[in-house]
């Protein structure tokens, strides 16, 4: 399953973001460190199911479906908040660094409104820089990244020594991180170190080399959280062009949970990430809670369309991580397994997965004997080394398949 770490300093509203995206109840707080541990739990990335291209009624299984829409389970986690020194060991920086540097992608929270100090603790809206903080926390990840290689500098030296190649050599180091030899290479060509001794990568050089090995291992979006409140504005226009490389998403997260708190309640219609809601029944709700939805309505969704939660998990997965949506079958023409489950299993996939990498996700044995796939749409026979598309239905075909037919 794929997993996304929250990162971020104390009192960014990680903890809130966290909640709203997995309707938990982890322990929300303004002094530093509430969250000691991290909370992990199921969000979801959302997309456009396939069964009403094929006018069939789905039954899922591995996943969900809601008007059409398919909710796939992915590992949400809210890491305990940085502070500086962090990759020195300061405060839970051990702790944090180790379990990001396990996510598959990164949702920086940062407060957009401007209403912690530099070191995390609350201050006065308006006063504090969020784009500061955005740079202080890819300053500790760096440099943990950096703390790595130096501390293995001798290591790669001699497995190079001994005729390891430098890319193979540097990804053993990483590899614990989840850091492959296509995202090595990247950050080697991005600062021109690819034809460069392992040996004469001086300061500088291997300083920019983790800048650029982060960024391809571990790709990551801001989520300007506390949009909503009025110092954010500005803040969150300084992020956008501070930060041009990067995605900004705006958000409310507590806007968010309380959206899905009065739709687990019965109160409201509302689908995760959606530009409106519905109430259900006037009279059920108290002038408080009518208060907070109108504000949320005209405020938020009126002003960003969204309250960023959903939004910003969505594009981590399709944007960020480039993950393709397909749907495996074990009967091509009737779209259901075995069982005749219609279209019950979705998997996400990684732009430039095969056939065969999808067999292996599903079941190793299943890789084992595979022979071909079926497409469920034209009866093509697509090949083990055919690259998968968004939206794929497909049937896998293996030798013990086909001698049972």
């Amino acid at each position: 399953m794929i997993k996304i770490g929250l990162i971020g300093k104390t009192n960014t509203g990680k903890t809130t973001f966290f909640n709203s995206a997995t309707l938990s109840s982890a322990e929300i707080s303004n002094y530093p460190f509430t969250t000691k541990q991290p909370a992990i739990g199921n969000a979801h990335a959302i997309t456009l199911c396939v069964h009403k291209e094929f006018n069939l009624q789905d039954q899922p299984k591995n996943s969900r479906c809601i008007d059409g829409w398919r909710f796939i389970p992915v590992e949400l986690v809210d890491l305990p908040g940085l502070i500086k020194g962090a990759w020195e060991g300061k405060g839970l920086g051990n702790q944090f660094l180790s379990i990001a540097a396990q996510s598959d992608a990164l949702l920086h929270v940062v407060d957009a409104s401007g209403s912690i100090d530099a070191s995390g603790k609350i201050a006065e809206p308006g006063t504090g820089d969020p784009v500061a903080d955005v740079a202080d926390i890819e300053e500790e990840l760096v440099m943990w990244y950096l703390k790595l290689l130096e501390a293995n500098r001798d290591k790669i030296s001699r497995a190079i020594g001994s005729g390891m190649d430098t890319i193979a050599a540097i990804t053993e180091v990483f590899r614990g991180i989840n850091v492959r030899e296509d995202h090595v290479k990247a950050a080697l060509q991005a600062n021109n170190l690819a034809g460069t001794k392992f040996d004469d990568f001086g300061p500088q050089e291997s300083k920019d080399f983790c800048w650029s090995l982060r960024d391809v291992s571990k790709p990551t979006l801001i989520v300007a959280n506390k949009v909503d409140l009025p110092t954010a504005t500005e803040n969150f226009r300084r992020l956008q062009e501070e930060y041009k490389d990067v995605i900004v998403i705006p958000a409310s997260a507590d806007a968010e949970l309380t959206l899905r708190r009065a739709e687990h309640r019965g109160l409201i219609q509302y689908i995760p990430g959606d530009e409106r809601f519905e109430i259900k029944e006037q009279s059920g709700l108290n002038d408080k809670q009518k208060w907070a939805l109108n504000f949320i309505r005209k405020d938020i969704l009126g002003e960003y369309m969204r309250t960023g939660v959903q939004f910003a998990i969505n594009v981590a997965v399709f944007k960020l991580l480039k993950m393709n949506a397909v749907y495996p079958v074990a009967d091509s023409q009737k779209f259901a397994d075995k069982h005749g489950n219609v279209l019950p299993d979705v998997y996400l996939m990684r732009a430039g997965s095969t056939v065969e990498d999808l067999a292996r996700e599903i079941h190793s044995e299943l890789a084992k004997g595979i022979l071909y796939a079926m497409d469920a749409r034209d009866g093509l026979r697509l090949p083990v080394t055919y690259h998968l598309k968004d939206r794929d239905v497909l049937s896998i075909v293996s030798a013990r398949t086909a001698k049972k037919k």
